[in-house]
């Protein structure tokens, strides 16, 4: 801990990922999950989205290099979509330490929520890699004012001065906020409530109304949206925070908005007072993101109820962290003097998140 807080101190950065603090334990553990289920009769294709410094692609193609054929390696490559220009930069210097992955490795500054970028659909098997990148995505606000009023949009604008942020609510019309109050809601819907039941909450809700509010991933929507159509038979390993301590900011999924000064953080109490400067973390719902990727694959149904009736596209599981170390990783790496395990007993609030395609294609 001491260790780390001087990293801290030394540095603007308000946090190291574990990829960059596990180096290179934690990328050789994603390396062997891919290896362990890939496909070696076709080339094996990465693609890694927000890549950071570098430090996972680098550390995966290491691990490649020593541990598979030859021909896998030889044949392999790996695409970080960066939309960073300056990370992009470091990316290749981080990963051209080693010649031999330079002709492998390459960068696309851009946005990988935009199909355009995407050219032509791959039909090919290919891994893709999220790590910390869902925390960082665009959520949209939505607000109801009592436990059965319809959700709302939240709105920001400015007020007459210029300066002060003021929330406004209207119904429902982005298509991505309504399609993920869609999915978030599909569980409610499906499970039937008796007449009696839904009066007494309805009488329930106008004596005592209690307003709610919630962060919606839409962000990730998208992205996965645009990855199922450009990528149909894409493998998806993705890690992100489960939930968030000392979050201030009311509602559910709601993100953590923190500001760093010399080398101490502050978090802010209200979103609208960070301007320009502020560290922004949400808490990905693991169960939602699940419900998101059956969606986009074509398999999850918000209409009409045939989801049931096929098979899914997609095979998923949820993994702590420290369960995914301990069954792909090494965490005798990682071991201090005293038997305790940073691998595995921090990061507590981290999972990973693990998505195959099926054979059930139609």
């Amino acid at each position: 801990m001491k260790y780390l807080d001087n990293i801290y101190k030394q540095s603007d950065i308000s946090w190291f990922t574990p990829v960059e603090i596990f180096k290179p334990w934690y990328a050789h553990a994603i390396a062997e999950a891919i290896m362990r289920t890939a496909n070696f009769s076709v080339p094996l294709k990465i693609y890694e989205i927000g890549g950071g410094s570098g430090t996972c692609a680098k550390g995966i193609m290491d691990y490649i290099m020593l541990n598979a054929p030859p021909k896998v390696y030889n044949s392999m490559t790996y695409t970080s979509v960066e939309i960073s220009p300056s990370l992009a930069e470091v990316q290749k210097e981080t990963v051209g330490e080693v010649r031999s992955h330079i002709p492998k490795f390459r960068v696309e500054c851009r946005d990988a929520a935009d199909r355009s970028g995407w050219g032509d659909v791959e039909q090919q098997p290919c891994w893709v890699i999220m790590l910390e990148v869902l925390d960082n995505l665009p959520h949209d606000a939505v607000y109801s004012e009592s436990q059965i009023s319809p959700w709302m949009e939240v709105w920001v604008e400015k007020q007459h001065d210029r300066e002060t942020l003021s929330e406004l609510y209207k119904p429902l019309q982005d298509s991505l906020v309504t399609r993920c109050v869609e999915i978030m809601d599909l569980d409610k819907t499906k499970t039937t409530q008796s007449s009696a039941a839904s009066i007494l909450k309805s009488i329930w809700s106008k004596v005592y109304p209690k307003p709610r509010r919630c962060w919606l991933p839409t962000g990730c929507l998208k992205l996965l949206d645009v990855l199922h159509e450009v990528l149909p038979k894409m493998s998806l390993i993705a890690s992100d925070f489960s939930y968030l301590p000392d979050v201030k900011i009311p509602g559910e999924r709601a993100p953590l908005v923190s500001t760093k000064k010399d080398g101490r953080s502050t978090d802010y109490q209200d979103y609208m007072q960070a301007k320009g400067d502020a560290d922004i973390f949400f808490p990905t719902d693991f169960w939602l993101l699940e419900q998101i990727d059956h969606y986009c694959s074509g398999w999850l149904k918000l209409q009409d109820d045939q989801s049931s009736k096929k098979g899914k596209k997609r095979r998923t599981i949820t993994l702590e962290t420290s369960a995914f170390m301990e069954e792909f990783g090494l965490p005798t790496k990682t071991i201090t003097k005293d038997g305790y395990n940073p691998l595995l007993d921090d990061f507590k609030n981290t999972k990973f998140y693990l998505s195959v395609p099926t054979h059930n294609t139609k």
